[in-house]
């Protein structure tokens, strides 16, 4: 299980710094997420996301179960490593899949332990940081997330399940091109 949990941040720089003396630096990139709606089902309706992603490091196809945790994002995630990006949307496009939206990140990824820290800065959207530990003991990972966010600053309470896909549907929709 991928165990989750994100904050929007005022301050990514900060929070950056103080990350930078607890966590080994692993990569700073840009990523292109384009996410798809299942043709019998609805993936808002059943919590579920499918995405293809590109980035520096390459092409991945990720399955999101339901969010099984009404704090935190945590739910299944199953990964599938590709060799092309646009050949695997038109496999999905063929299979009558439709794009439900894209979303555009640059994320700077630390690691301290079994904790993956990531800045993330979405344009017109805002700053966040996730923390996310994969793990079957989803109360002992959800704890030691809470308890490191505190050392960044991060209130529990403050933590938020809105995707990054919903964020940027709910811009869409507010500026009238949704």
């Amino acid at each position: 299980m991928e165990v989750e949990v994100k904050f929007a941040v005022e301050n990514p720089d900060e929070i950056e710094r103080i990350v930078e003396e607890m966590a080994e630096f692993v990569i700073d990139k840009e990523e292109y997420d384009l996410y798809f709606n299942h043709p019998c089902r609805d993936f808002a309706e059943t919590d579920e996301a499918l995405r293809v992603r590109r980035d520096v490091e390459g092409v991945t196809l990720t399955y999101k179960g339901r969010k099984v945790d009404p704090e935190t994002k945590t739910r299944e995630e199953i990964k599938v490593r590709l060799d092309d990006f646009d050949r695997m949307v038109a496999i999905l496009g063929k299979l009558g899949f439709r794009v439900a939206g894209e979303v555009m990140k640059r994320r700077k990824i630390y690691r301290d332990g079994s904790v993956v820290i990531c800045i993330d800065r979405l344009e017109g959207i805002g700053s966040f940081v996730e923390l996310e530990i994969e793990s079957d003991d989803v109360e002992g990972a959800k704890e030691k997330l809470f308890e490191y966010a505190e050392k960044l600053g991060l209130s529990r309470e403050k933590s938020i399940r809105t995707s990054y896909l919903e964020m940027v549907l709910n811009v869409a929709d507010s500026d009238g091109k949704g």
